[in-house]
């Protein structure tokens, strides 16, 4: 609980925390640079944010005021989530800025400006999520959004919160079965292990060779439920760490285990299995796992 008044720019933020779910601020860039929590060029105009108070303080929602700062803010992020509104009264802004403290990997924005909406083909409110993996644009359009709850808003994200590198889940398994991407590397290693921020950088690394061609994704080898993607791909606990990959469209997967994890194994690996070396077809597998469980 806040108990003594708080002054910036003369606003009591005492008073504005108590009255809302996000402060909303218009910094000004007159003050020191090391109170703010990103990089600025000289001299920018003033830039709109809304702070999410229940989340961390660097998590914002920015005003995107004309064409250039929103195609500036998706291309500087792997997964951007903007929302487009001609009004701010209406309520899913406040359902919108209320899911902003979940997601501390996506950048969220919101624009009300004219030039904004009409760039983005947006005739009412609009929920857009932008994705650099696959250079995907998904919408929640005015219909869907009423329907919606904050709940069913933050589902939709993770769903399809998909990075260079995105870990397994079962509902990142959904975003991922319906990318257009049809080629997935699973790099299955067990989080705890010593050498996993290393091998984790690498694997990064690799995957900006292969975007928008393949899908890393990471599957954490120490969680119980993600056994069934282990004996898929029919491999032992011996075996690991261990990439694999699977192409969705009819099956083809191959494995290959590795004492560590470095750009050419990966690179190799992948180039092998796109020039049809190596891959073999799963019919053998007695597994009955669909692909949303993959």
């Amino acid at each position: 609980m806040i108990t003594a008044s708080i002054n910036l720019f003369g606003l009591n933020l005492k008073r504005k925390i108590e009255m809302s779910h996000c402060l909303e601020l218009l910094l000004l860039y007159s003050v020191t640079p090391n109170f703010l929590p990103f990089s600025h060029s000289p001299s920018p105009p003033p830039t709109l944010l809304y702070f999410c108070l229940d989340g961390p303080w660097t998590q914002k929602l920015a005003s995107l005021r004309d064409v250039a700062a929103a195609v500036e803010f998706i291309a500087a992020a792997e997964v951007a989530v903007i929302g487009f509104f001609q009004d701010l009264e209406v309520p899913a802004v406040h359902m919108f800025r209320s899911v902003v403290p979940n997601f501390q990997d996506v950048s969220f924005g919101i624009s009300t400006a004219a030039e904004v909406l009409a760039h983005y083909n947006v005739t009412g409110s609009t929920i857009s999520l932008f994705r650099l993996v696959d250079d995907k644009q998904l919408d929640l359009k005015s219909e869907d959004i009423e329907r919606m709850d904050a709940t069913k808003l933050s589902y939709f994200i993770e769903r399809n919160n998909l990075h260079l590198v995105t870990e397994y889940n079962p509902v990142t398994s959904v975003g991922l079965l319906h990318s257009i991407v049809p080629i997935h590397l699973l790099l299955i290693m067990h989080k705890t292990s010593p050498e996993f921020e290393e091998s984790m950088h690498r694997y990064q690394k690799a995957a900006k060779l292969f975007q928008g061609k393949i899908l890393f994704i990471l599957v954490d080898s120490g969680q119980k439920e993600n056994g069934k993607v282990i004996s898929f791909f029919k491999l032992k606990k011996s075996q690991l760490p261990a990439l694999a990959i699977y192409q969705t469209l009819d099956d083809e997967w191959d494995t290959l285990p590795i004492r560590e994890v470095s750009v050419e194994h990966v690179q190799n690996f992948c180039d092998g299995f796109l020039k049809g070396k190596g891959s073999r077809e799963n019919h053998e597998s007695e597994e009955t796992t669909s692909k949303v469980e993959l």
